[in-house]
């Protein structure tokens, strides 16, 4: 299942670089991850300093 971002994200951005696919973005409040383009490799989950991505 696709990762998500969490209502913890502080818009870092530290995840977006991360993305080798880039499904994550800018939103209005946080980050977001597209479910379409997600792989769930999890490497925007490893550099999250505060754990907002998570598995759907």
């Amino acid at each position: 299942m696709a990762y998500r971002i969490t209502d913890k994200c502080i818009s870092c951005g530290t995840c977006e670089m991360e993305c080798p696919v880039g499904a994550i973005s800018q939103g209005d409040e946080r980050y977001v991850i597209d479910p379409e383009k997600c792989i769930e490799c999890g490497a925007c989950q490893s550099v999250c300093p505060v754990g907002a991505p998570e598995q759907e």
